[in-house]
């Protein structure tokens, strides 16, 4: 047993210390933790990357998610975000079709199981970075550091910022990136348990396999590839066992003896680092192959430093926790006079230190604990570091997952030196409960705020309130609930944070248009497609408001301007076609109408106008000919249904009408007008009886319908008439 494990034994018990019970407590715990976001609802990212996304229906075929980013848009497209994940993609595919739909529920199970999955594997991660490696004569790998592991574990398990990333359908990224991370991680270590560690032997085979579990890594997640780095830390200073103090004092010496050290002269490690970066290199240009690659952008160095410092905060105490970091959040640091500036100063000094004595400490234990851990804590962050490429957040706590290891494993160690130096044990003990219990209560808490947009948006404004678009957010989610006068309200706050925030203006003027406050809307989507030229839908909401303003070349450009930005935009088309159906430009807007069709054959107003128009036209063959198209593309369409039923009636085919009718009025009964056209029909076809009765039902539910009272008024002389020549 190590002297870290012997420094903690006042804090673990003996009786929790066997393997299975360790896992079982650490596994429990973690599932309490975030059990409470199992009936939560999709938020936020989980709209586009599962909702929208339609990789995971199945008449999209399983080829196109290798050719297609993690939100399903092509890696080729110009509006992609880059993120190649085809393994999680897949894993939601399976979920959707395995749960029947898009039921929340299920999807969230899977990341809380994966979440304690992966907490009950750190168990066997950090007996590794504490205890090392050492062998039973059967190769069973023996656990020197229980207590410490599992200290470890239950911190990690317990961690608040991994909140996201479990309770988060799309965190799932992350979840499997780590649990392909620690498998390749674990496999290479197991590449030494044939050979009992002699110096420069190894499996090769393990190590390959490594190589490929990293690879399924990065195919779940971005950063899983990071894991190659850190087999190679873990075989050079644990395996090779490297002493860089002792190094640099023979190299400063001259010492003859330098050229005999071991660590040069064994060509098992230079074998294995040769194979770990040959790999790395060979499924990064397999990568870049298949996406491509843009040239980085950079931004000033202080404020990715603060940053670094930031992500070192939301691990030290996760207490103020954010959905998104972005937009005015974090304001930057402008001069060298921000007090700010000692934050990134206080993380530098840290981790040199830490470094340090990770290098140059005398104790060969230290060195590989503190070496491991910082690894841990480094290593996977890089990716969203910036220093190699423009990452699209500042801070995101979803990354943080894997570091958090890394960090646990540090404070792991802290205690138990803090132990070792006071007579105060009790206190320490406490001190540790303490952490666990509070996090995990802030973990129950954080994951019933991610059950559903409003809670989690909501959350947010007390920790940024500067963020527009946490402001965004919460106007958005009123305005999907019908309170337009809120939504205005943070939509404003939005815009006013940030004036560029063309999103914020595009929805700001669709409410406004909707409530006929139409110069300030055409104003707000005005600047918006300054801002933002190739801005689509803000173009198209600009030519309906024009539209509404009588302004109709304005608006006739307005919209051919969005389709020029997107050309497959049947929306686009459909308001397209009202304008020339406005301006008596029939064709025109027949044509506008069916190029929407043709983009979006379930486009049921689309289908609609055009049926109308023939109708109104007096082209009622055509009609009943675009109507039984669109009847047979959308079967169950009520509105569909009582147009084509219009136009059999006038075509005097009264029994296929009168059907069409009926099964309108069956899918929707509360609609004055089914009834009332019903009601025409049977007066033409001669049924006056139930003429009468519809006109009934019709003006029951709508007293104010002029034409079907005037109608009602005629059949009802007629009926009069006809009683008086019966009498």
């Amino acid at each position: 047993m190590t002297e870290l494990d012997a420094d903690l034994d006042h804090i673990i018990p003996s009786s929790v210390l066997p393997p299975s019970w360790a896992k079982l407590v650490v596994g429990f715990v973690s599932l309490v933790c975030f059990a409470r976001s199992y009936d939560g609802d999709f938020v936020f990212d989980d709209s586009e990357a599962i909702i929208n996304n339609k990789d995971l229906r199945a008449d999209t075929p399983l080829g196109d998610l290798w050719h297609h980013d993690f939100w399903g848009s092509r890696l080729s497209s110009n509006t992609s975000h880059k993120s190649y994940r085809p393994l999680t993609v897949l894993t939601f595919r399976i979920n959707y079709y395995l749960s029947g739909g898009f039921h929340p529920m299920s999807f969230h199970v899977i990341n809380i199981l994966l979440h304690g999955g992966i907490s009950v594997l750190m168990v066997d991660v950090f007996s590794v970075l504490f205890g090392g490696l050492q062998y039973t004569s059967k190769g069973r790998r023996l656990n020197l550091a229980p207590r410490s592991s599992l200290l470890a574990a239950l911190l990690f398990a317990v961690h608040p910022v991994h909140t996201e990333c479990v309770a988060g359908v799309v965190g799932r990224a992350d979840l499997l990136g780590a649990l392909f991370f620690l498998l390749s991680f674990l496999g290479y270590c197991k590449a030494f348990r044939e050979t009992g560690n002699k110096e420069g032997t190894h499996s090769t085979f393990w190590v390959l396999l490594s190589i490929l579990l990293g690879a399924v890594a990065m195919l779940c997640k971005e950063q899983g590839i990071t894991v190659l780095g850190l087999n190679a830390v873990f075989d050079i200073f644990v395996i090779g066992k490297l002493n860089v103090l002792e190094m640099v004092q023979k190299v400063l010496h001259k010492d003859k003896s330098l050229e005999n050290t071991g660590i040069l002269r064994n060509g098992g490690l230079l074998f294995r680092m040769t194979l770990l970066a040959s790999g790395g290199a060979g499924v990064l240009y397999m990568r870049w192959k298949i996406m491509g690659t843009g040239p980085p952008a950079f931004t000033e160095a202080i404020n990715y430093n603060y940053y670094y410092s930031l992500n070192a905060w939301l691990l030290l105490c996760p207490w103020w926790l954010c959905f998104d970091w972005s937009m005015g959040c974090i304001p930057l640091i402008k001069s060298a006079g921000d007090w700010r500036v000692t934050a990134p100063v206080a993380l530098w000094l840290c981790l040199i230190g830490l470094i340090c004595q990770a290098l140059c400490s005398e104790d060969s234990h230290r060195r590989r604990i503190l070496t491991l851990g910082l690894g841990f804590l480094i290593i996977p962050f890089l990716p969203a570091s910036n220093l190699f490429f423009r990452v699209g957040f500042v801070v995101a706590e979803r990354v943080l997952y894997l570091p958090s290891a890394g960090y646990c494993m540090l404070l792991t160690f802290g205690f138990g030196a803090l132990s070792k130096h006071t007579k105060k044990k009790k206190l320490v003990a406490a001190v540790v409960l303490g952490i666990l219990f509070i996090n995990m209560l802030r973990c129950i808490i954080r994951s019933g705020e991610w059950r559903n947009e409003e809670q989690l948006f909501r959350s947010a404004l007390s920790v940024c309130p500067l963020n527009a678009k946490v402001h965004y957010n919460v106007g958005k989610n009123l305005a999907d609930k019908g309170n337009q006068t809120a939504a205005i309200r943070y939509y404003r706050e939005a815009v006013r944070l940030n004036p560029k925030y063309v999103h914020a203006m595009n929805n700001l003027g669709n409410i406004l248009k909707e409530r006929n406050e139409l110069q300030e809307a055409e104003e707000l989507l005005s600047l918006a497609v300054q801002i933002q030229p190739d801005f689509a839908a803000a173009w198209m909401n600009l030519g309906i408001v024009q539209n509404s303003l009588k302004r109709f070349e304005a608006a006739e450009q307005s919209y051919r301007t969005a389709i020029k930005h997107r050309r497959k935009y049947p929306d686009c088309y459909y308001n397209l076609g009202r304008l020339y159906a406005d301006l008596n430009r029939h064709v025109d807007a027949l044509n506008a109408w069916r190029n929407a069709t043709v983009l979006k054959p379930e486009h049921s107003l689309a289908w609609n106008n055009m049926i109308i128009l023939l109708d109104n036209t007096g082209n009622l063959a055509q009609a009943e000919a675009v109507g039984r198209e669109a009847l047979e593309l959308i079967p169950n369409d009520h509105s569909l249904m009582f147009s084509l039923a219009n136009v059999l009636g006038k075509s005097q085919k009264y029994k296929e009408s009168e059907a069409l009718f009926l099964k309108a009025i069956k899918a929707h009964p509360n609609a004055a007008s089914y009834h009332g056209n019903l009601a025409v029909l049977y007066h033409r076809w001669g049924h006056l009886d139930l003429a009468k009765k519809h006109y009934e039902i019709s003006l029951q539910l709508d007293p104010t319908a002029l034409g079907t009272k005037e109608n009602y008024g005629l059949l009802r002389r007629k009926l009069e008439q006809m009683q008086k020549k019966n009498v």
